[in-house]
């Protein structure tokens, strides 16, 4: 998919932002505007940026709104899903849209605070070029007793098929190297086994602790019982596609005096 034209990360830019910021949401018209504000102060001045808000088929006026920012923001960028795809989907047009060679994910619902974005960028590059990911790992978590409990035994049972070393797969605040995310294979909910699916193309995670914060308006979009049972699934999938990478091959390309240039 071409991306489309849009606005310069930043008013002068001539160039590709350095980070680009995907946030996939339906039915988040009350907490979009605060949390888009969030990110351009949270990156202003520190690095050049564009915004990528992905509307997934919303009803709420989601669109006029992101219409109405983007006229007075020009790293803001909107894109919209005709009719209601999935996060998983929306995280991935956001990719495909995307710019810059590190790609920011947070969710839409606000609860994702985007103060950490500056830590989880600056862990990815301290780590070097062997290292693709900067996973978000939530502590102090705002949801009820039981999806507390929900959430830790997915994330140890997951850990103890997929050896990812990550505590909290599920946090939505997450830096990726562009140029690696774009290899992973898609599916849905595939944003929730990264860690896994970056170590299967022979790239490093690093976490970097982020604390949660209460959604302030709209509900959930998913349910307890129906994630998990879906996420049993994709558990075993992402367990097969990793056992069928049998090996990350060292490619170099040769040059005419037949030295090899390690790429």
């Amino acid at each position: 998919m071409p991306a489309p034209s849009g606005d310069l990360s930043v008013v002068g830019d001539t160039g590709a932002p350095q980070v680009s910021v995907v946030i996939p949401a339906k039915d988040e018209i009350g907490n979009l505007p605060g949390l888009i504000e969030e990110i351009r102060a949270a990156l202003d001045g520190k690095r050049t940026f564009e915004v990528i808000a992905i509307d997934d088929g919303s009803s709420d006026g989601t669109d006029r709104m992101l219409a109405t920012m983007r006229a007075t923001s020009p790293w803001l960028r909107p894109v919209r899903h005709a009719s209601a795809c999935g996060q998983s989907c929306a995280v991935r047009t956001g990719l495909l849209h995307a710019r810059g060679d590190i790609v920011v994910t947070i969710d839409g619902d606000g609860q994702n605070d985007p103060a950490y974005i500056p830590a989880l960028v600056d862990a990815l590059e301290a780590a070097g070029p062997a290292v693709a990911l900067a996973a978000g790992q939530r502590v102090g978590r705002k949801a009820t007793a039981f999806k507390r409990f929900a959430s830790k035994f997915a994330n140890r049972l997951r850990g103890a098929i997929l050896k990812d070393n990550t505590r909290d797969s599920g946090c939505g605040l997450k830096a990726v190297r562009r140029v690696v995310f774009l290899r992973l294979p898609y599916f849905d909910s595939w944003h929730r086994f990264l860690p896994a699916l970056v170590m299967r193309e022979g790239y490093g995670v690093v976490h970097v602790d982020v604390v949660d914060r209460e959604r302030q308006h709209g509900a959930s979009k998913y349910g307890v019982f129906d994630r998990a049972l879906i996420g049993i699934l994709d558990l075993f999938g992402v367990w097969w596609l990793r056992r069928r990478r049998k090996s990350i091959p060292i490619v170099s390309e040769i040059a005419q005096d037949g030295a090899q240039n390690d790429k």
